[in-house]
């Protein structure tokens, strides 16, 4: 897909990876740059559509569609984290569970199903799905949020089946420990958000599928078929 020309939507373009992706979107020539975000007054950023949408709220999300009806590029980035301290047996594990799906999973299926007849409709185009190196491995603290993306891989791969005769590509973008506000004060190697986007886009224009980031998830991806893969021994920072 080229990149001039588009009409990207990306959700959590307020602050961190989407911000991120508006930002590079436009200076790669997209035409029009919608940012869906809650609150619409929390985003400064000259050349965007801001557009208020909650990706938990099915009705949000079809309005977000109707009115963004010429979207060819929608970047599924809308996310958030439960930390768990007791890992998978800490007694908030089920809801935060709850929590965490209903933005990273349902979310990221709402606004897929609302905007795939949209970009069909404009002639074809691509989304890209904010993955994680925890697709494939399960750090105990943040397990509830690995759990969730090992689920919307499964719906990313079911997704690109579904929608190649359609002309639109899907990307699963896989990714490390990013520098972003949500991040903040944990000690670990962190990827620059922009250089992440720089990536990612290259791979959408280069016709690409899946973009492995950074280095761990390349690492993490490349154990899966071996006799002991990086999950049976997660170390979480490197």
């Amino acid at each position: 897909m080229n990149i001039k020309g588009a009409v990207a939507f990306v959700t959590g373009a307020n602050r961190g990876l989407g911000l991120a992706f508006a930002e590079e979107l436009l200076n790669r020539g997209a035409t029009k740059v919608y940012a869906g975000v809650r609150n619409p007054d929390t985003l400064d950023l000259p050349g965007v559509v801001p557009v208020a949408v909650d990706v938990n709220d099915a009705d949000s999300v079809r309005a977000a569609a109707e009115r963004c009806g010429d979207v060819t590029l929608l970047v599924n980035n809308a996310g958030i984290v439960a930390v768990t301290p007791q890992g998978a047996l800490d007694p908030t594990y089920t809801d935060a569970s709850r929590a965490v799906f209903e933005t990273n999973y349902y979310g990221t299926v709402r606004m897929s199903q609302a905007f795939v007849p949209v970009i069909s409709g404009s002639g074809g185009g691509a989304i890209i799905n904010v993955l994680s190196d925890a697709t494939w491995f399960a750090p105990s603290f943040v397990a509830a949020y690995a759990a969730s993306k090992s689920a919307v891989w499964g719906y990313t791969n079911a997704l690109r089946t579904d929608v190649r005769d359609q002309a639109i590509q899907v990307l699963g973008l896989h990714v490390g420990m990013l520098d972003t506000d949500m991040t903040r004060g944990i000690d670990a190697k962190k990827s620059d958000p922009r250089d992440v986007v720089a990536v990612t886009l290259d791979g959408l224009e280069n016709g690409d599928e899946e973009v492995l980031a950074d280095h761990k998830a390349q690492e993490v991806k490349s154990t899966l078929s071996s006799a002991r893969p990086f999950y049976f021994d997660p170390v979480f920072a490197d």
